[in-house]
C-alpha cells in the first residue's frame, strides 16, 4: 500500500509561504471533495502534477534564537515538518534580499541531507528577478525565482518538486493483509492500547520500523488473518517544543492513515473532542478510510444510564461523523471492550471489500424509488435508469446513470446512500455515489 510523499514549505516569516501554499493547492488537478462541517486548520493538502501526487504542508515562519512560547511552538511545527518531509521547499523574499535568518535556516536544511528546492518569492518583474544571484550563497543549489501572488513560474516549481520526489516502495504484504492504524493526540492511550491488543494471546510475527517515521509496525495473526498494527505513539519530544510537536502531530497521523485500511481514532474521554481530534478526523475523511472511533479512558468517567448515549451524540456532532461510523467506549488501562476492537475492524474491512452485483444494486434502486419518488425540478423528474459498482475503487463507489445529473438533489443522494447501507451495511466505511447522464433511445 503506497503512501504519498510529503513536501514541506519552510522559511522565515512573511516570505509568502501561505500564499504559495494556497496557489499550489488551488491549482491542483485532482480536487479532493470538500467535506462540510469538519473544523481543522488547513496546514496540508494534496497536489497532483505530472502524474504524481504528493501532500503539501505549510508551516509557520521560522524564527531562530527566540524563546517565547509561541515562537517555540511554531518552530516545533516547522521542525517536525522538516523531519517528516521527503522534499523541502525553502522560500525566501527577493525584495528583502539575503538575510541572516535565511542563512540559519539553510544551515539546518543542509544537515538534513534531503532534497531542497530553493525558491525566491516576489520576483514580480525582471529587475527583481535579476537580484536572484545572491541567493546562491545559501549553498542549496540554483535558486528559482517565482511570484506566488501572480503565479509566475509556479509550474516550474512544481516540475522541480516532482523531479525531486523519491520513489516510495509499495508495501510488500499480500493483498489480504489488514493494515490498522492507531492515531490520535499524544497521551490519549495509543501505546497502552497497542500493548493490550498485542498482549492478549495474539501471535506476534514481528515488530519492525514502518514506513512512517518513528512508527512501529506490529505484525500479528488474528482470527486466521494477517494484521499489521501501525502505531504513531512515538511523537513525543523532550523539552519546551513538546507542546508544538503535539499540536501538529497530525503530520505523523497523516502518514499512518494513508497506509491503513481501517483507522482507529482514539479520543480521551476526560478531554472530550479537541480541535486536534477534528484535524485528524478530517484527514481520515479526506482519505476516505474506514474508521472506528475509540473513546478511551472510559473508566475515568462518572456514568449513569444516559452517559453513553449523550457522549455518542456529542462525538458525532463535534466530528461531523455520519451514522455509519461505530463508536466504542473502551479503557486500555482496564481492558474494557478492547477485545471487541479487532473483530470489529475485520468485519468493517470485509464489508469494505464487498462487491455487489448489478442486479442487487438495481433491486435496491427499484425499491428505493418506489418508497420515495425521485425529485422534480423545472418540471422535469429525475429518472435513474440503472446503477453499478465501479471496479477496483476504494472506497466503494457506485455509479448511477440518470436522465439529467442536474436533477440530483443532495438530499436524495443521501437517501440513496442510506438505502445502500440499510441493505448492504458497509459499517464504518464511506461510500461514494457518482451520477452520470445517460440518454435512452
Amino acid at each position: 500500500m503506497p503512501r504519498k510523499p510529503l513536501v514541506a514549505l519552510v522559511g522565515r516569516p512573511n516570505v509568502g509561504k501561505s500564499t504559495l501554499f494556497n496557489r499550489l493547492i488551488g491549482e491542483r488537478r485532482a480536487i479532493v471533495e470538500d467535506l462540510p462541517g469538519t473544523t481543522r486548520d488547513r496546514i496540508y493538502g494534496d497536489v497532483e502534477w505530472g502524474g504524481k501526487v504528493f501532500s503539501l504542508v505549510d508551516t509557520g515562519g521560522l524564527v531562530l534564537g527566540e524563546t517565547d512560547e509561541i515562537t517555540l511552538q511554531v518552530r516545533a511545527q516547522a521542525e517536525l515538518a522538516i523531519e517528516e518531509a521527503d522534499v523541502i521547499v525553502m522560500l525566501a523574499d527577493i525584495t528583502e534580499g539575503l538575510t541572516g535568518p535565511d542563512h540559519e535556516i539553510a544551515d539546518i536544511l543542509r544537515r538534513t541531507a534531503k532534497p531542497v528546492v530553493l525558491t525566491i518569492n516576489k520576483a514580480d518583474n525582471l529587475k527583481r528577478e535579476m537580484a536572484i544571484h545572491e541567493f546562491y550563497a545559501l549553498g542549496l543549489g540554483e535558486p528559482l525565482a517565482i511570484s506566488a501572488e501572480r503565479g509566475l513560474a509556479s509550474g516550474d516549481l512544481l516540475d522541480q518538486i516532482v523531479n525531486a520526489l523519491p520513489e516510495l516502495p509499495d508495501e510488500e504484504d499480500e493483498p489480504e493483509t489488514l493494515h490498522i492504524a492507531l492515531v490520535g493526540r499524544t497521551n490519549v492511550g495509543k501505546s497502552s492500547l497497542l500493548n493490550r491488543l498485542t498482549g492478549e494471546g495474539r501471535s506476534i510475527v514481528s515488530a519492525v520500523p514502518g514506513t512512517t517515521r518513528d512508527a512501529i509496525d506490529t505484525r500479528l495473526r488474528f482470527d486466521e488473518r494477517d494484521v499489521v498494527l501501525i502505531d504513531t505513539a512515538g511523537i513525543r519530544r523532550r523539552g519546551k517544543v513538546e507542546v508544538g510537536i503535539e499540536k501538529y502531530s497530525v503530520l505523523r497521523s497523516m502518514r499512518a492513515i494513508s497506509r491503513a485500511d481501517v483507522v482507529l481514532l482514539l479520543l480521551d474521554a476526560t478531554d472530550g473532542v479537541t480541535a486536534q481530534d477534528a484535524h485528524i478526523a478530517g484527514y481520515i475523511l479526506e482519505e476516505a478510510k474506514s474508521v472506528v472511533v475509540l473513546v478511551n479512558k472510559w473508566d475515568a468517567i462518572e456514568k449513569d444510564t444516559h452517559t453513553m448515549p449523550t457522549f455518542t451524540e456529542y462525538v458525532r456532532r463535534e466530528l461531523r461523523f455520519m451514522d455509519y461510523v461505530p463508536i466504542l467506549f473502551i479503557s486500555a488501562l482496564t481492558g474494557q471492550r478492547v477485545n471487541t476492537i479487532l473483530p470489529l475492524a475485520l468485519r468493517i474491512d470485509s464489508e469494505r471489500r464487498t462487491r455487489l452485483s448489478t442486479s442487487a444494486i438495481n433491486d435496491m434502486i427499484r425499491d428505493a424509488t418506489a418508497r420515495r419518488s425521485p425529485p422534480t425540478k423545472w418540471g422535469k423528474k429525475l429518472r435513474i435508469y440503472y446503477g453499478t459498482q465501479a471496479d477496483s475503487v476504494s472506497p466503494p463507489t457506485f455509479v448511477f446513470f440518470v436522465n439529467d445529473t442536474k436533477l440530483v438533489h443532495f438530499g436524495y443522494q443521501r437517501y440513496l446512500e442510506n438505502q445502500l447501507r440499510l441493505r448492504f451495511k458497509y459499517e464504518g466505511t464511506p461510500l461514494r455515489l457518482v451520477f452520470r447522464g445517460h440518454k435512452r433511445d
